[in-house]
């Protein structure tokens, strides 16, 4: 029996071409070979393939309109109202908003809302655990650019920091500092945090030292202050902490003061994101720095580029230290 509902990453695969074709193939407008389009029209009658009818008029009925999904869950531990995503969204709805767009903003809960499948693209910032969020968009059939990290066998464009970097200069860090045994927080199911595990590992174990614990934990304040006192009850020897984000570290610097573990003198510690709590916290934290406001810029740029039918290669962005006391 044939598939039916299939997505358009299957029907480019069963097709042999790309996402973009596909997406051409199905819009007024746009130039694709004929033998490819009636390949692509073949595959997509046998498979049971829905056209998405938003999509394919995009030229005739237009919303100018991008929808931008945040793909966090807000809690009252981790707020929308924090600096990611709202410089993200700054950047974005500043570019959007020069070019004559509007954004329509939403959580994951609210994708498949009418109104939000007027969209022309989507913004999605945040892969999800093993690419969860991006996998849940793809029935939509329209552009899509991500906030993330690449990885292997990934074709939409995406748009983040260098995050091997970020690891590698935080190990370095450390290691600077005369610590040898280091403790790493965060989920490694998520390409961005899996790629800051890679270059904090290897860099380490390069400089001679090593990773004592690898801790997954929420981005969250009360997360890495649970992950800090278990790691003070089972007795782990540490004295170097990476954490994914400046929440969690936060939690587990807490954690280590409340046990009369002085930072830095027993016990250093490097954030991720330098936002402006890290800087006022006490000790002020290191932290690496990501520039979330010009990337919200390439992400708009990147999605108006895909509706207009033009090529958006991925890009990743530098990152930098942002040395404090701790």
């Amino acid at each position: 029996m044939a598939k039916s509902n299939i997505t358009m990453s299957e029907l480019a695969k069963l097709a042999g071409v790309s996402k973009i074709t596909v997406s051409r193939a199905f819009r007024e407008g746009f130039s694709v070979n004929a033998e490819t389009k009636k390949r692509i029209f073949e595959m997509a009658k046998k498979h049971g393939y829905r056209i998405n009818l938003p999509a394919r008029n995009l030229k005739l009925n237009r919303s100018y309109t991008v929808g931008v999904v945040v793909e966090m869950n807000p809690t009252q531990d981790r707020m929308m109202s924090e600096p990611y995503p709202l410089a993200l969204l700054g950047g974005i709805s500043h570019t959007l908003s020069l070019a004559g767009y509007s954004l329509l903003l939403t959580t994951m809960l609210g994708k498949d809302t009418p109104v939000f499948q007027t969209a022309e693209g989507i913004i999605l910032l945040g892969q999800g655990a093993h690419d969860e969020a991006v996998k849940a968009l793809d029935h939509l059939s329209i552009p899509l650019v991500v906030w993330g990290a690449p990885h292997d066998d990934v074709e939409y464009c995406i748009v983040g920091s260098d995050n091997f970097h970020g690891g590698e200069i935080s190990a370095e860090r450390l290691v600077e500092l005369g610590r040898r045994r280091l403790v790493f927080l965060g989920d490694t199911r998520h390409a961005e945090v899996a790629a800051r595990y890679e270059g904090f590992e290897k860099t380490a174990k390069k400089l001679g030292a090593q990773i004592v614990a690898s801790c997954p934990c929420p981005f969250t304040f009360t997360g890495g202050l649970e992950v800090a006192e278990q790691l003070l009850r089972d007795g782990t020897k540490f004295d170097g902490v990476l954490g994914s984000n400046d929440l969690q570290t936060m939690g587990f610097a807490r954690a280590l003061i409340e046990a009369n573990i002085r930072i830095p003198e027993q016990v250093s510690m490097i954030g991720y994101d330098d936002t402006p709590m890290a800087a006022t916290f006490s000790p002020s934290l290191t932290s690496v720095h990501q520039n979330w406001r010009e990337g919200g810029v390439k992400l708009a740029n990147k999605i108006l580029a895909l509706i207009e039918g033009h090529e958006a290669p991925s890009e990743l962005l530098p990152t930098s230290l942002t040395i404090r006391q701790s």
